[in-house]
C-alpha cells in the first residue's frame, strides 16, 4: 500500500498502472494524461486536478495478495473440502467391498439404462 501526500505531479504520464491500495491525499496534478491505468476518482483524496486526461481506465475487481490470504488459510479451506467428499468416499468403499466390484459397475448400468449392457467388441484397423 502506498500513499502519496502533498506532492505535485506536473507534466507527468502514468502509463499502464495497476495501483492497488494506492491514494493520493491532497496531492496537486498538472497537465497530466492517465493512460490505461485503475486510478479512478475515489483513489484521489482532498486532490486537485488541473487539465488533467484519462484514457482507458481499467474497472473491475483486482485481486488483492494482502495478508488475508495467507497459506494457512488456503491450505486449511483445502483440507475442508476433502473431509466434505470423505463420508461418500468410506460408504463407496465399504459397498464396493461387501458386494463387489463389477456387481456394482453393473447395477449402475443396469439403474441408468433400464436393462443390462451388451458387451460388445470393436476392432480398430
Amino acid at each position: 500500500s502506498v500513499t502519496f501526500e502533498d506532492s505535485l505531479f506536473k507534466n507527468c504520464v502514468f502509463e499502464d498502472i495497476t495501483s492497488l491500495n494506492t491514494y493520493f491525499r491532497n496531492c496537486t496534478f498538472v497537465n497530466t494524461t492517465f493512460y490505461n491505468t485503475d486510478l479512478e476518482q475515489y483513489k484521489f483524496v482532498d486532490s486537485e486536478l488541473i487539465n488533467c486526461t484519462f484514457f482507458h481506465v481499467r474497472t473491475g475487481c483486482q485481486i488483492s495478495f494482502d495478508d488475508d490470504y495467507s497459506a494457512y488459510w488456503i491450505y486449511f479451506v483445502n483440507f475442508l473440502g476433502t473431509l466434505a467428499v470423505l463420508p461418500g468416499n468410506i460408504v463407496s468403499a465399504l459397498l464396493m467391498d461387501r458386494i463387489g466390484r463389477l456387481t456394482m459397475l453393473g447395477r449402475g448400468f443396469t439403474l441408468k439404462h433400464g436393462k443390462p449392457p451388451k458387451l460388445k467388441a470393436f476392432l480398430i484397423k
